[in-house]
C-alpha cells in the first residue's frame, strides 16, 4: 500500500477523532462550561466559533466555506502531484487536509465551529483538534519548504 493511501486512510481517522471528541463536548458540556481536564494546564470549555482563528471575521459563513472548499482542493492537488520522496509534504498536507475538512464539516452541518481546548497557564484562543491538525500540517510545510530551499531546489 502506496504512503499517500496511509496518509488518507490516516487522515479519515484523524478526522473520525475530531468529529467524535465535538460530539462528545456537545453531549457532556455546555456552552460556555468549563471542565477540568489537565489541572493547570487545560480545561474543555465548549465554544461555538463562527469566526476564524482567534474568532476573527465572525459571522462570515460563505467566506469560510469557500476558503476552505478551495484551500482543501488545493491542498488536495498538492498531496497526490508530490513525489514519493517528498513524505514530509505530504504528511503536512494530509494533516492540513484533516483538519480543514474536520472543521468544514462543523460549517456545512451547524454554521459553526466547535472549540473546546482552553489553555489556563496561558491567555490563549480556545481550539479543537482539528486546528491542532491544521497548526501542525502548516508547520510541517513551513520546515519541509525551508529544507528545500537550504538544499538549493
Amino acid at each position: 500500500m502506496s504512503r499517500k493511501v496511509l496518509l488518507l486512510i490516516l487522515g479519515f481517522f484523524l478526522i473520525l477523532g475530531d468529529q467524535f471528541l465535538k460530539f462528545w463536548v456537545v453531549g457532556h458540556i455546555a456552552i460556555g462550561e468549563s471542565l477540568t481536564f489537565w489541572p493547570g494546564i487545560m480545561d474543555l470549555t465548549y465554544l461555538q466559533n463562527r469566526g476564524a482563528a482567534f474568532s476573527i471575521l465572525q459571522g462570515q459563513f460563505w467566506f469560510f466555506f469557500l476558503t476552505t472548499f478551495l484551500t482543501m482542493g488545493i491542498a488536495g492537488y498538492y498531496f497526490f502531484k508530490s513525489r514519493s520522496s517528498q513524505w514530509e509534504r505530504q504528511v503536512g498536507l494530509a494533516l492540513m487536509m484533516a483538519g480543514g475538512i474536520g472543521n468544514f464539516i462543523d460549517r456545512a452541518t451547524q454554521g459553526f465551529v466547535i472549540d473546546m481546548f482552553q489553555l489556563t497557564f496561558i491567555d490563549f484562543a480556545v481550539f479543537n483538534l482539528a486546528d491542532t491538525y491544521l497548526t501542525v500540517g502548516v508547520a510541517i510545510l513551513i520546515l519541509d519548504l525551508l529544507r528545500e530551499d537550504d538544499d538549493g531546489i
